[in-house]
């Protein structure tokens, strides 16, 4: 299930607007102009119509100052965001992991070491997976991992996605659209019922940490009879 959201108190958020006011200003040229005039417009406005009308539009033009402000910090903040992460890997599940709705993410099911990697990704539209890094190395991930998850899946839709910037790849700024756009084939019930089924089938068993007990290890004469099969 998705999981529930932290309340997070007034300074920190004032905390994390801050810290996006400072990326973003790194990142995009054009922002420091773009909140210096979201500034100055509607407050020359707002000084206007206190002039014409009175005080009474005082505080209704700090408020539309604030919201052009903070327009202009989401829609360039995203856009910085998406540069930062193009060809970063891991960039696409990273992204996943913070959109909104339901949707259930497994990053690097498969990989490589050359950093090549496979995202499981489930969600109201069906299964869907992303692929990030070398497309001749990927795509044989990519393939392997549409076979294994066909045994299982049953009817649900399978999408598959090469992220990247050549022809016939999807470019990660465009991976958030692309995915809100896809139709919602499955109820909330087919969504838990297939995640329960494919965390199954991606589960890795992991070996005990420590030493072995004494009581589980063989016997010498088991390892030599081992040895000599």
């Amino acid at each position: 299930m998705a999981k529930p959201q932290e309340k997070v108190s007034f300074g920190q958020r004032l905390k994390q607007i801050g810290m996006v006011f400072k990326f973003t200003a790194k990142q995009d040229q054009w922002f420091a102009p773009l909140v210096a005039g979201a500034v100055l417009i509607p407050l020359a406005l707002t000084v206007v119509a206190v002039i014409l009308w009175g005080w009474l539009w005082l505080p209704l033009g700090i408020l539309f100052t604030l919201l052009a402000v903070l327009i202009v910090l989401n829609l360039r903040s995203n856009r910085a965001m998406m540069n930062a992460a193009e060809g970063q890997p891991g960039a696409a599940a990273s992204i996943m992991e913070n959109m909104r709705g339901d949707w259930r993410v497994t990053p690097a099911v498969s990989s490589t070491t050359q950093m090549d990697m496979v995202h499981l990704v489930i969600g109201r539209p069906g299964v869907i997976l992303l692929a990030e890094g070398n497309p001749q190395r990927v795509r044989g991930l990519l393939g392997q991992e549409k076979r294994r998850l066909a045994k299982v899946i049953g009817t649900a839709p399978l999408y598959d996605y090469m992220i990247g910037t050549e022809e016939g790849e999807l470019p990660i700024r465009k991976l958030r659209m692309t995915l809100m756009r896809l139709p919602r084939n499955l109820s909330g019930k087919d969504v838990n019922a297939l995640d329960k089924r494919l965390k199954a089938l991606t589960a890795r068993p992991q070996l005990p940490k420590g030493a072995i007990p004494k009581n589980m290890r063989p016997s010498k004469g088991q390892f030599r009879q081992t040895r000599g099969r």
